[in-house]
């Protein structure tokens, strides 16, 4: 492994984080949480088009730039210093490579290119609190999360013309404003129910979407409602497939989101250290008092040891390295810790609506409701890899 990063690498990093400098500080962030949408829509456009972003890790055969799933994961760990709030997650880290893997090539032809441009945005439509399940991060993806072939979920069923889907399902990702969603549910009834994938265009009739109150606002979400829609199916008619390329999109999800936190940490870090080093008590900085410093070099070996984890991650990705849920676990940690000493050594200020401190903490925690929490991530991790098996083994052994 070169840990080194490449020209390239640098640069994608270094233009990202000037365009989010002046394009995404604390008065634009607010702002653009609170329109209908969630996300500034000239920001998505700048992303897009300067340097093409959702696009990063898509094939050029389809109007991407041709990288890994590593320069993506760096280039969210500028967005999530930020906390810009886009479709990006949704769009090119859940959707798009799920229509890569199990589309056909009509519909990659299709869609991916107006994915790769970010004049299309697209949302996985999979009931929110499953969602780690669902990405083989905190289970093995089998269950009935989607539904079960009972009620609830979203249930398909064939026609003369195609699909058409039923069902409900809350906490989508930018689902209130995609254009497309992928939406799993459930086929086949209740003996012989297996989960497959379809396409449904976002303002297609009988579907209704309402964006919902998140605890973290720079992550909107939505509840669809599907009333007898009609959908097309996303690839070949095989369940087994659909639970595989949710595994790996995962996979890589996992190493996305983990380089997003320690971004994120990093920046609740910074911003605390300039705090301190400038507010004073009893005639000096309190940063200069040594149990800030040592709270603080706490935090700062979190973070360093959670960059490590979430580097290797994204650079495993390509290599089948299963370690995207460790790296998640770790950085997320870092987070919530970097963001709750952030809001204490703030003082009162920190616990103030108008401080961004409690941004910080809100990702942590709505991270961890989505894609978590720790302790399962860990334990899930324990469990592929057989670790207390092979503890209980040598004990016997002993």
């Amino acid at each position: 492994m070169d840990a080194s990063f490449t020209p390239e690498q640098d640069e994608i990093r270094r233009t990202l984080r000037e365009l989010l400098h002046s394009r995404c500080g604390p008065r634009e962030l607010r702002t653009a949480v609170d329109t209908p949408a969630g996300h500034d829509p000239h920001l998505w456009t700048a992303l897009a088009e300067q340097l093409g972003l959702p696009g990063l890790a898509l094939p050029e055969a389809y109007g991407g730039v041709g990288c890994s799933a590593t320069e993506l994961a760096l280039a969210c760990e500028e967005t999530g210093r930020a906390l810009a709030p886009s479709p990006l997650l949704a769009t090119a880290v859940l959707a798009a490579p799920l229509i890569g893997a199990l589309g056909t090539e009509a519909q990659r032809a299709e869609l991916l290119p107006r994915l790769a441009s970010g004049t299309l945005t697209a949302a996985l439509a999979v009931p929110g609190p499953a969602l780690g399940t669902v990405l083989a991060l905190t289970g093995t993806g089998e269950g009935d999360w989607a539904g079960g072939g009972r009620a609830g979920g979203v249930q398909a069923r064939r026609t003369e013309g195609g699909w058409r889907l039923y069902g409900q399902v809350d906490q989508v990702l930018d689902g209130h404003s995609a254009g497309l969603l992928v939406v799993a549910a459930h086929a086949g009834g209740f003996a012989a129910s297996r989960t497959l994938l379809f396409l449904v265009p976002g303002d297609a009739a009988g579907v209704v979407r309402v964006r919902q109150t998140a605890l973290d606002a720079t992550r909107p979400q939505a509840r669809v409602q599907l009333r007898d829609v009609d959908a097309e199916l996303l690839g070949e008619e095989d369940g087994r497939e659909v639970l595989t390329a949710l595994a790996s999109t995962g996979a890589a999800a996992a190493a996305v989101l983990a380089c997003e936190a320690v971004g994120a940490a990093d920046r609740a870090l910074e911003r605390t250290v300039e705090y301190v080093t400038q507010r004073e008590q009893f005639g000096r900085a309190i940063g200069s008092f040594q149990a800030v410093k040592h709270r603080l070099a706490d935090v700062y070996v979190g973070v360093r040891a959670a960059r490590s984890a979430a580097y290797y991650a994204a650079w495993a990705v390509p290599h089948g390295e299963p370690v995207g849920g460790l790296a998640l676990a770790q950085a997320l940690e870092a987070l919530r810790t970097a963001s709750a000493e952030g809001i204490q050594l703030h003082g009162g200020i920190g616990f103030t609506w108008e401080h961004e401190a409690h941004l910080y903490f809100k990702r942590a925690a709505g991270d961890e409701l989505l894609f978590g929490p720790v302790h399962r991530l860990r334990a899930h991790a324990a469990d592929t890899a057989r670790l207390f098996e092979m503890s209980d083994a040598k004990e016997v052994a002993v």
